[in-house]
């Protein structure tokens, strides 16, 4: 039996653990330990288990990743986020399909502070989702535009999945980060437009509504995002300027999270234990996957991958586009089973090699990647983002309800997808002033 057949056997058995639903950090350990040990010996994947998790978990460029959860979790639970649905309700009620409208960018501004899709997606499913269904809007579209426009928070920095890609890929964290902002503010765009004409053409899916707002009332509901935009242009302004890391960024984000939410006077004591809390547990749930894919970059290693798949795009003389097609359908296919960030780090391994054989730049690939992972959080039959708003707002409507409304939001990725694919400079054209 050849390197390379284990190596095969080894992803075709992880891929049966995780259909088996076991935890993605143990189903690619086991294989990883096992694959190991077949290589080279039983006490060489005991040496690798004992020395790779604390290299990988020591390491420096890391740190962002607990800072920016802490952060979010701030956000989150302090309610410093509350004001931007009320701000953009009142700005917006009057576009056709209004208060739809006012989610999807009130779900980006969240998303920009928290980092998180699913936070987004919880958070606003409180607020939004409940409004448009007083008013009459459809179910399907307003279910639809909260968990899509969740989705955001893996695009528009802080992201946990651009560190977590610029780690493996040994590609700048801030470069990435400052990448994703307009293909996010792309994606917001794409979304508020579709709902527009939708609501245009069909008004019945979004009754107009008649607030009684002064022009007074309208400033006062945007002064008070303040903290928000504070927030973002912090952690965003001292990565574009040169001022901070990545780490020291997410650092100082939660830093100024806690500030504000102190001045606010909402820093109580159970907001400071449940941020830390929640912060404690993502970060070691992220982690625990990623020493998973790092063991099993080591296997793959060992069994030649990197070499054979260098070595195939070169003798096939295989092109970007082709590349980029087949990525496309390995992510859109996983997307719809595994976890977003286990999705990334099962994968990266594999395709990674080609990229570089390729000279694909890996600061647009990141996009790319980030964007497929995202769109998995919509797609059945484990759209985790879906799962999310139903949680929430319970029997009120039906998963089969929220997944066709999703399916405009899709269209909408489809079209965004071929932009960022046909046009890496809407991806590269921000870092390129770094």
């Amino acid at each position: 039996m050849t390197d390379l057949y284990v190596a095969g056997g080894g992803i075709v058995l992880a891929m049966i653990l995780l259909a088996m639903r076991v935890p993605i950090g143990v189903a690619l350990g086991l294989v990883s330990f096992g694959g190991i040990a077949l290589l080279r010996s039983p006490k060489a994947a005991l040496e690798a288990f004992g020395t790779l998790p604390f290299d990988f978990a020591a390491s420096w460029s890391l740190s962002a990743v607990p800072m920016f959860v802490l952060m979010g979790a701030v956000t989150y639970h302090s309610g410093l986020t509350s004001k931007l649905y009320d701000a953009a309700r009142v700005w917006l009620y009057r576009v056709p399909g209004g208060l739809a409208v006012a989610s999807n960018f009130a779900s980006a501004g969240f998303a920009a502070a928290s980092g998180s899709s699913l936070a987004t997606s919880a958070a606003m499913s409180k607020v939004a989702v409940p409004e448009m269904l007083k008013f009459g809007y459809d179910r399907g579209l307003a279910t639809a535009t909260v968990a899509a426009s969740g989705t955001l928070g893996a695009l528009i920095p802080p992201s946990i999945a651009f560190v977590i890609y610029g780690w493996y890929t040994e590609q700048s964290v801030p470069k990435l980060l400052i990448a994703g902002i307009l293909p996010g503010l792309l994606t917001a765009v794409a979304y508020a437009v579709m709902i527009v004409l939708r609501c245009m053409l069909k008004p019945k899916l979004a009754p107009r509504i008649n607030l009684e707002v002064s022009r007074g009332e309208r400033w006062r509901k945007l002064n008070s995002v303040w903290p928000t935009l504070l927030l973002i242009g912090g952690v965003i302004g001292g990565m574009y300027g040169g001022l901070t890391t990545a780490s020291e960024a997410g650092a100082f984000g939660a830093f100024l999270a806690f500030v504000i939410a102190g001045v606010q006077g909402r820093l109580s004591k159970k907001v400071i234990f449940n941020s830390i809390a929640e912060a404690v547990a993502t970060t070691a749930s992220i982690l625990f996957i990623a020493i998973g894919a790092v063991m099993l970059t080591r296997f793959l290693a060992l069994a030649g991958v990197p070499i054979f798949m260098s070595e195939l795009v070169s003798s096939w003389n295989t092109s970007v586009i082709s590349i980029i097609i087949l990525l496309s359908v390995v992510y859109l296919i996983l997307g719809m089973f595994l976890d977003p960030m286990g999705l990334m780090l099962i994968t990266l391994p594999i395709f990674l090699p080609t990229f570089k054989a390729l000279g694909i730049d890996l600061i647009w690939m990141g996009v790319i990647i980030v964007k497929y992972i995202e769109i998995g959080l919509l797609t059945p039959p484990v759209g985790l983002n879906a799962y999310v708003v139903k949680s929430v707002i319970g029997d009120a409507v039906g998963l089969g309800t929220i997944f066709r409304g999703l399916l405009w939001f899709l269209a909408c990725e489809a079209v965004v997808m071929v932009l960022l694919i046909g046009f890496p400079s809407i991806s590269l054209f921000l870092p390129g002033f770094m």
